[in-house]
């Protein structure tokens, strides 16, 4: 039986929910969808270019176009919804077909927001047995709708999660109690230099595929999550990087979360890692050291690739000369600072060894920027993602989906400083892949905890 109508919503979308998400024409289920003629207006504008906006304009117009040419009934009756590619929606598009004059009070009508909130105050009256709500990214209109008495909301369909406190640590601490009621059965076993424990116990059923555990009482105890199977879980032990034998490129662990992000950085069997922490938590230097040592002392990848979203915290300082690797050395201000730390680390090299090393580290560590990722694949390549926290999935996807054979993915970010308009931390691409990868074989997640920087960073961090 239909669904009657008083039953369902009328939602009205602003233009930047379309920009943002063009599939979310599909994502309210057997509600119905409304664009004014204004929203119509801003997608023609915004459809030229190269970036991702003018992309998902133009994406927006193809699914409109679709979702007309399907149905050729009177526009005034609505266009389902319901395509070959989207059969589970039920609710129709309606579009905006006479203009629509409705003064609001304390608002100049001619900007385009006031155009759309004059359309829901419009549509509220013609339709008082419905619901009707503005979906809008911006918190501005938002605002201005709940003063004006109209019913509005963000866009919730591309959030992860509501609280960022939920995300996938990586990282677990075990109960004291935990030997007793996990080393019944236990096995252990040494293979390739590496130590093994095979333990069974309640625990075990919660554990997640390459999650850190660690036991911090009487005999302290690090190691990863390798194999699970009900309420059985192989543990090995993880490779201790605090110790300065075992140092990468002169870096060691100051921490133990810095020493288990090595050991993933350094596992090969390990293509895709996700590093979290403010900043100060050693994210770079300790992905840049793991890089180095892999790329030039174990040659299993062939080079360094670096990236990151160019998106100012100030004003922006214009075009840049250059190239595309001299246009992107803005912003590889820390990329810079961390190959000074590493490049200091060998003491016994001298001046001369030093800039050698220098010139032999630059030619391996491309710098490319994100415009010009489409169409390309990565073989063998080490490849680093900064700031990854102002993607949005979508981008996210199209990054890692360059990755070829034998090439590693390194996601870098802090969900706390997110530069980009219309993210939040529930929303961001780093938030997303952190969430969908969790569990699988070949990924590995850390959440840095404890600043390194310095002792005046670090107070800074803690009480401004």
């Amino acid at each position: 039986m239909a669904k009657s109508k008083s039953k369902t919503k009328f939602f009205v979308l602003d233009t930047n929910v379309l920009l943002h998400d063009p599939s979310s024409l599909f994502r309210f289920e057997e509600h119905d969808i409304y664009l004014p003629m204004v929203t119509l207006e801003e997608l023609d504008n915004t459809k030229k270019g190269l970036s991702e906006v003018a992309r998902n304009a133009r994406q927006t117009s193809r699914y409109l176009e679709e979702i007309m040419s399907s149905n050729l009934s009177s526009l005034e009756d609505g266009c389902l919804l319901n395509t070959a590619n989207n059969n589970h929606v039920s609710g129709r598009l309606f579009l905006q077909t006479h203009p629509i004059e409705f003064d609001l009070p304390m608002l100049a009508g001619s900007i385009a927001d006031n155009q759309i909130l004059s359309v829901v105050a419009y549509l509220k009256k013609e339709h008082q047995e419905r619901k009707v709500i503005l979906v809008s990214k911006d918190i501005n209109i938002r605002i201005k709708a709940r003063t004006l008495g109209i019913d509005a909301e963000d866009y919730f369909n591309d959030k992860v999660m509501e609280d960022s406190e939920l995300l996938f640590p990586g990282v677990r601490e075990l109960p004291q109690d935990f030997w007793e009621t996990h080393s019944k059965a236990m096995e252990s076993w040494q293979e390739e230099g590496k130590m093994f424990y095979k333990i069974t116990g309640p625990l075990c059923e919660s554990f997640v595929n390459n999650e850190f555990v660690y036991y911090e009482f009487d005999k302290p105890f690090h190691a990863i999550v390798k194999q699970l199977n009900g309420k059985t879980a192989t543990l090995q032990v993880v490779q201790d990087f605090t110790n300065p034998k075992f140092n990468v490129w002169g870096i060691t662990a100051r921490n133990r979360e810095q020493n288990f992000a090595l050991n993933v950085l350094l596992d090969p069997d390990i293509d895709f890692v996700t590093l979290l922490g403010q900043a100060g938590t050693g994210k770079t230097l300790l992905t840049l050291a793991a890089g180095l040592d892999q790329v030039l002392d174990k040659k299993i990848y062939s080079e360094i690739i670096m990236t990151r979203v160019t998106v100012s915290v100030g004003e922006d300082i214009g075009f840049l000369p250059g190239t595309e690797e001299e246009k992107m050395t803005p912003w590889m201000g820390a990329l810079e600072d961390n190959l000074d730390v590493l490049n200091k680390s060998d003491d016994e090299a001298g001046d001369w060894g030093r800039a050698a090393t220098q010139d032999l580290i630059r030619s391996r560590i491309k710098i490319k920027s994100l415009n010009f990722m489409r169409g390309r694949t990565f073989l063998n390549k080490f490849l680093i993602i900064d700031e990854a926290q102002n993607l949005t999935s979508k981008q996210m996807k199209t990054l890692i989906t360059r990755a070829g054979p034998g090439t590693k993915v390194v996601c870098l970010g802090n969900i706390a400083q997110i530069d980009t308009p219309y993210l939040t931390e529930g929303s961001s691409g780093l938030t997303y892949v952190v969430d969908r990868f969790k569990g699988w074989d070949h990924n590995g997640h850390i959440t840095l905890m404890r600043g390194e920087r310095s002792r005046l960073a670090d107070y800074a961090a803690d009480i401004l």
